[in-house]
């Protein structure tokens, strides 16, 4: 059985250093992804559709890898890898404490033995095993190349991303780049822990803004 060891390979896109903010290229990749909105007066924790696309997400990730894996020939192993998040407004400027107008795209990494076709016949098992949805009816996978970007790892609850967000673009500003979110880019966020487990204080998540050169 062949390994896909998609941690390693990616390693300088999930587990960049909390010391430091740096700008990146990445490249294109293939995610299952299914958008969505914060409904007025919510946020994110407290959604329950965003708790529904994030379900849906994970209930075809963790499929696609056993057919994957259990296939006769040419099985493959690999990890799911981490839940993420593209946000940002329709009108108005992106502010990241004020949550209930905010759109998103959630995403999870799929290696590309993941193809259209296996994607689609683990999505018809799902649907025998749960039933079908309107969020499995919104699954897709596709492929995203987010390009030159600033990235780092945010350490602490969501509350404090501002300041972490203020250093990126004081950083970027400094290497000669402008921040896009706010003028058509979109804040990412990567979620390496669980906040209804983790202490608050340690909770881990990789926030990435697309940049341009000024």
């Amino acid at each position: 059985m062949k390994t896909i060891d998609l941690k390693k390979e990616f390693k300088y896109l999930y587990q960049p250093s909390a010391k430091k903010v740096e700008i990146i290229e990445v490249p294109r990749l293939q995610l299952a992804m299914i958008d969505g909105a914060i409904e007025k007066g919510s946020e994110p924790g407290k959604s329950p559709l965003f708790a529904e696309a994030t379900q849906s997400l994970y209930s075809i990730s963790y499929p696609l890898k056993f057919m994957l894996k259990k296939r006769k020939t040419n099985a493959v192993d690999y990890p799911v890898m981490a839940l993420e998040g593209l946000w940002w407004v329709e009108d108005g400027l992106f502010d990241i404490t004020v949550k209930d107008n905010w759109f998103y795209t959630l995403m999870i990494m799929q290696p590309d033995v993941s193809t259209p076709n296996i994607f689609a016949e683990g999505l018809e098992q799902v649907r025998k095993k749960r039933g079908d949805s309107d969020s499995l009816s919104k699954l897709r996978l596709a492929a995203f190349e987010e390009g030159l970007s600033v990235q780092t790892m945010h350490i602490g609850p969501y509350a404090t991303e501002p300041a972490t967000i203020e250093r990126m673009r004081a950083f970027a500003r400094e290497e000669g780049f402008r921040d896009c979110v706010g003028s058509g880019g979109k804040h990412h966020e990567i979620y390496l822990g669980d906040p209804r487990k983790a202490d608050p204080a340690k909770l881990k998540t990789v926030l990435r803004h697309p940049v341009e050169k000024i």
